[in-house]
């Protein structure tokens, strides 16, 4: 063969190589969420939103929700029930990827972790006892004793407007781990109401002596909450909760779980 006939036949070859390569490491460099997983924590105490089933299962509106969006936008998901009080450090040390479970976006949380879109508003509900002579008015006064989970925005709101006021002592608010331990001690007399999300005091009282006595506004916006530099998960979260609430499944998902 003639020297420089293969000589453009090799130089050919090369730049074929070359496309070919480079055709195939942008495919390989462009992001993609399959075989991604994410580990989502969840307040395993807090009916609709998220909890445990007897024989461990997760399962409740949000754990429905992330598993949907999860299919549809290929990746895949580990849900881990913990401690709400130590959920956000979690988050911080890398231990979880986000948080879905009925988190209120708030100013104090905003200076720890990022959120997505909105996806839930509600109100703080009081429990009492059946039969209770209580109002809500007595409960905004401070003339009661109140339970309610640590760390949670009730807790913010009984502190800002009943304790840091002189309404209440910190001795009658009377701090739990979950909203459940703080039910029982209601019907056992050891408070007077447990103030909590009113979707979970509705959920949490049936089939029990308790009754709703009211909703305090506070119209809070629920978010999934990311690390501060998620910014990828946070795009691929909105995203989703933008097919999510487009969808049948929202509406399903709102009828299974008594949401409004």
């Amino acid at each position: 063969m003639d020297k420089r006939i293969l000589t453009a036949f090799v130089a050919a070859i090369v730049v074929l190589a070359v496309a070919l390569c480079g055709c195939t490491g942008n495919a390989a460099d462009a992001p993609t969420n399959e075989n991604k997983t994410y580990i989502v924590g969840i307040d395993g105490d807090y009916p609709p939103y998220s909890s445990v089933t007897l024989e461990g299962e997760p399962t409740g509106f949000d754990v429905e929700s992330i598993r949907w969006i999860a299919d549809e936008m290929g990746f895949e998901v580990e849900i881990k029930p913990m401690a709400w009080d130590g959920i956000i450090p979690a988050l911080q040390q890398n231990k979880i990827d986000m948080v879905y479970s009925g988190m209120t976006i708030s100013p104090e949380r905003l200076e720890k972790v990022n959120f997505s879109k909105p996806y839930w508003i509600t109100n703080q509900a009081v429990a009492v006892r059946e039969g209770s002579d209580f109002t809500i008015d007595d409960v905004k006064e401070g003339k009661v004793v109140l339970g309610v989970q640590r760390g949670c925005t009730a807790h913010t709101w009984i502190d800002q407007h009943l304790v840091e006021t002189g309404k209440i002592s910190e001795d009658d608010r009377q701090l739990y781990k979950n909203v459940q331990l703080a039910l029982n001690d209601l019907l056992n007399k050891r408070v007077d109401a447990v103030m909590y999300d009113v979707p979970v005091i509705k959920e949490s009282i049936q089939d029990k002596p308790l009754v709703m006595l009211g909703e305090i506004q506070t119209d809070e916006e629920y978010g999934v909450a990311v690390r501060k530099d998620d910014n990828e998960l946070r795009a691929i979260i909105n995203e989703g909760l933008d097919k999510l609430m487009e969808s049948p499944k929202w509406e399903e998902l709102k009828q299974k779980y008594e949401m409004e």
